[in-house]
């Protein structure tokens, strides 16, 4: 069973709704501002190379394509064991480890000189950046309810856009430092200082689940977990379940995931590395891209945390990921149809509106958050989803070629291909989650019949199957948005 079955017991205990509303005021309070916090880090170090681009980063061409890509290659070779390991340790201290030392690998940019040494600390950032967004939705999991984790998924994932305005300010008011040290050298010591200061915080005051949270009380700890209860999917547990994997890779879904994945991780590849450079081949100076490319943030950072809300509210995820896709569509045809009519404005007007689509990707987190259950399951599919992300994004890294410089059409159009692709894609995930559901309502009808369940029995069998470490298959109370 899970965890939380040895704490909370199989029966559920009883708390008013005025009681959980301040006790997630509680939790909002204690552990979203770290997520955040965590979030922003790791895509702002993850992105510093697209600063450096256009500030004299001393690797250029082809070379440069491949330092981008050395990031997803060790993401890609360190996401399954990264998540396994932290299912057996306690999450929270594994994470903040790895926070310190990627840290430490930012910093140690500033002496490297050479194609193989950038590619080498590259390489390690990815694989230690691996732990990151896999952690953070099971922590989200643990302490938030089904209608919850979209919004709350939102808010760090906005920290995360607002590495634009934050990293592009710095990175602007670095240009004109004249010391001794490059402008780009500097800018890798004070944001890798910054990751390690972000991995204290967390060793020291993220809890690894609701169970051992120091600013809770026992009562409270039995509340939270309460909380989530009704919603089975569990909260951690440290046996790694095989059952569990083999049928994560059997569940179609999975697989519909994957290519939705891979349709956002190709443009998320060529945009992290080359959109400065983009920016830039408009017309504008290098500075001037760094400050246009700070709005970015501002435009995302608000759909992201309103499109969350709106998706936990309307129960749906699907809809609004194929809805908030049309705007990456129309940005990318402008850009491929007027690259070279002189229109700046039009331009970068087709680049910001583009950040209206960044809800997608947060919001197919809060898709695997809601709809998988088995703790074993859930972290093999977080996994996987990210290592799908890689791939793509690995992928993503040449869709902008050397030979294709200043405009990119090839690439661009490759984009417009990949977003049609999504939303077909995206239409197919909801109907097979409302055929799920119609067959999980068949089948929890005909377990009443025949074991002649009263409403009193029915709400006994739910609140034990709650933290029995089901998954969404094998559980007949789960249900899917």
């Amino acid at each position: 069973g899970d965890d939380a079955l040895l704490f909370a017991g199989t029966g559920a205990n009883q708390f008013d709704e005025k009681y959980y509303r301040r006790l997630r005021w509680r939790i909002d309070l204690h552990i979203m501002p770290i997520l955040i916090f965590i979030y922003f880090t790791q895509f702002l170090d993850k992105n510093i190379l697209s600063y450096a681009s256009i500030m004299g980063f001393p690797v250029k061409g082809i070379h440069y394509n491949d330092v981008a890509q050395a990031f997803y290659m060790g993401f890609l070779v360190w996401m399954f064991p990264t998540q396994y390991i932290g299912q057996k340790l306690p999450l929270a201290k594994y994470l903040g480890a790895n926070i310190i030392i990627w840290g430490g690998v930012v910093m140690l940019h500033a002496v490297c000189h050479d194609f193989s040494g950038f590619y080498a600390l590259r390489f390690f950032l990815g694989t230690l950046e691996a732990s990151v967004t896999p952690a953070l939705i099971l922590i989200v999991s643990m302490w938030y309810k089904q209608d919850e984790r979209a919004t709350r998924i939102g808010w760090f994932y906005a920290g995360n856009l607002s590495t634009s305005i934050v990293g592009g300010a710095v990175a602007y008011g670095v240009t004109f430092y004249k010391g001794a040290i490059a402008p780009w050298k500097l800018l890798y010591l004070i944001l890798g200082a910054l990751a390690v200061f972000n991995g204290i915080i967390v060793v020291i005051w993220l809890p690894d689940s609701p169970m051992t949270a120091r600013f809770l009380s026992k009562e409270e700890k039995i509340a939270a977990l309460e909380r989530v209860r009704l919603d089975q999917a569990g909260t951690h547990n440290k046996h790694i379940k095989r059952y569990q994997i083999k049928e994560t890779f059997q569940d179609i879904r999975t697989w519909i995931m994957f290519f939705i994945i891979m349709t956002i991780g190709i443009p998320n590849g060529g945009d992290s590395a080359f959109s400065n450079i983009i920016t830039k081949s408009f017309g504008w100076t290098s500075r001037q891209s760094l400050l246009l490319n700070m709005p970015r943030a501002a435009i995302g950072g608000f759909a992201v945390v309103a499109v969350g809300w709106l998706s936990d509210r309307l129960h749906d995820r699907m809809t609004l990921i194929l809805i908030f896709t049309l705007p990456t569509l129309i940005g990318m045809v402008i850009m491929t149809t007027m690259q070279y009519s002189g229109k700046r404005g039009v331009l970068e007007f087709a680049q910001l509106i583009q950040n209206l689509s960044a809800p997608c990707f947060p919001l197919c987190y809060a898709w695997n958050a809601s709809n998988i259950a088995g703790h074993t399951k859930k972290v093999t599919v977080n996994a996987f989803t990210l290592f799908t992300f890689g791939v793509g994004s690995v992928v993503g890294t040449y869709i902008f070629l050397p030979a294709d410089a200043p405009g990119y059409i090839p690439g661009k159009a490759a984009i417009v291909v990949l977003t049609v692709f999504q939303m077909a894609l995206c239409a197919a995930m909801a109907y097979v989650n409302i055929r799920l559901n119609k067959q999980k309502k068949l089948a929890l009808e005909a377990l009443i019949t025949e074991n002649q369940w009263s409403e009193e029995d029915i709400q006994k069998e739910r609140e034990k199957a709650a933290f029995l470490d089901l998954t969404d298959k094998e559980n007949v109370f789960f249900s899917y948005t």
